[in-house]
């Protein structure tokens, strides 16, 4: 079925495609934000950065709560230790899922961010206060809550396969796949969605809000893919996860990258990424010349739509 497996990602791509001199650029997002901005790819705005935990007490007049923000460990991964928050009361701070967290317990977090509590390898870290992503509205009827999400996985900086990560109640408003949100694969060349997956089931409808996840037109489909395929130039890696938003005012955003992205991306798209993986591997030489050009080809190469 053309399966790429855990060991042979690790061993033949991870290893074979990303030189680890080129890891700390993605593993670290303070550092992403800096390489993004000089090529031209917009990022989420950032408010303030907390390296030490003495600057705690300052941050908070940097904060714009009305507008919501974002907390999110700079060395982090698979959504751990991020907080979002949309508004502030006197009892506290709003969370995306409607939670109420006071100050003293969202300084405590902070304060376990720094210590490295989800940081990679368990490493001191810092704090990334970022604004919070209002979401367009074409997802509104496939999401609980929360900020849905694209990932496209590029391969020597073609766009191999995209996904769309959708909130449930049981991911608590977050659109990581192991939290319980929902992946719903992504026609390449169309842009448009197909079935989803929750856990181990494939689903068509989402769990909370009944409505269907196939058929959905994901926008500036064509600019992510540019996105993606720029991302390879960018770090030097030729395999990666490019995780990125689409906020109702400022377009896509780049949220992340993967130097080893996971592989329920092809349980989402019901197809293996082995064999495509092998098709760029045979494409012509011409096409690795411009990101338009490869985008060009994958679209036509990877389309699945029936329509």
């Amino acid at each position: 079925m053309g399966i790429l497996s855990m060991n042979r990602r690790n061993a033949v791509y991870i290893m074979g495609s990303n030189p680890r001199s080129a890891f700390p650029v993605v593993d670290d997002k303070i550092l992403t934000k800096e390489l993004a901005a000089k090529y031209q790819i917009p990022t989420p705005p950032l408010y303030h950065i907390i390296k030490y935990h003495g600057d705690i007490a300052k941050f908070k007049k940097s904060l714009a709560a009305p507008q919501g923000f974002v907390i999110k460990p700079a060395r982090g991964a698979g959504g751990s230790g991020i907080i979002l928050i949309k508004g502030e009361t006197e009892r506290g701070f709003i969370t995306q899922s409607s939670k109420i967290i006071s100050w003293r317990d969202l300084t405590s977090h902070i304060s376990d961010v720094l210590s490295g509590i989800y940081s990679l390898g368990a490493a001191e870290d810092s704090v990334l206060i970022e604004a919070l992503v209002r979401p367009d509205p074409v997802f509104s009827s496939v999401t609980f809550e929360g900020v849905p999400d694209v990932r496209i996985l590029a391969y020597r900086g073609v766009p191999v396969m995209g996904m769309l990560r959708l909130p449930t109640r049981a991911s608590d408003g977050k659109a990581n796949l192991h939290r319980g949100a929902i992946g719903v694969g992504i026609d390449m060349g169309t842009g448009k969605t197909l079935l989803g997956v929750h856990g181990s089931q494939i689903i068509t409808h989402h769990p909370d809000t009944g409505n269907p996840v196939s058929g959905i037109e994901v926008p500036f489909w064509g600019k992510m893919l540019l996105m993606a395929a720029i991302s390879t130039e960018m770090t030097g890696l030729g395999f990666l996860g490019v995780d990125m938003v689409i906020d109702n005012q400022r377009g896509p955003l780049l949220l992340e990258l993967n130097a080893r992205p996971g592989l329920q991306i092809q349980i989402a798209n019901r197809v293996g990424l082995r064999g495509r993986l092998e098709l760029v591997e045979k494409a012509p030489p011409e096409i690795f010349e411009t990101p338009e050009k490869r985008i060009a080809w994958a679209r036509e190469a990877f389309t699945v739509s029936m329509a």
